[in-house]
């Protein structure tokens, strides 16, 4: 979540601040590389450990799993499956074609450019309603 608070709350307020249209691309471009494994590395880690907790739950709750836990851990699985789709349309779908349309020499236009923010902040956004909820869900779950 780290990544994606830092995606919205800085880099992309700073690629907004460049004066230059020819200096916002490269800037972006350098970011991303950065920030797509990283984002797709805490994926990996929101997965695993949320698989690692399921076991550790359903050992402790035994037989009584399904009836206190089934309600809270359905929705927060809804929630992580449209996260992880969210998440990875925006590390690969939108950023990652990015970066490889620069790094190919692409001419990106400033139009082509804004779009691509525009998909970024409103994917960022998603992406950090569906982590609170996830969250919130998954803290229900030792309560």
């Amino acid at each position: 979540m780290g990544a994606v608070v830092c995606l919205w709350a800085m880099l992309l307020p700073a690629t907004s601040s460049l004066e230059n249209h020819k200096d916002k691309i490269p800037f972006l471009a350098r970011s991303l590389k950065l920030y797509n494994p990283i984002q797709i590395g805490a994926l990996g880690v929101l997965l695993f450990t949320g698989a690692f907790q399921l076991t550790d739950l359903k050992a402790e709750y035994r037989e009584l799993f399904v009836k206190q836990l089934a309600y809270n851990l359905g929705i927060k699985l809804f929630v992580a499956f449209f996260l992880v789709l969210f998440s990875v349309y925006q590390s690969m779908g939108i950023a990652h074609r990015f970066v490889k349309s620069y790094e190919a020499g692409d001419t990106i236009t400033s139009q082509e450019f804004d779009l691509i923010i525009r998909k970024l902040k409103h994917s960022n956004g998603i992406i950090l309603i569906l982590a609170v909820i996830t969250l919130w869900f998954g803290l229900r779950l030792h309560s």
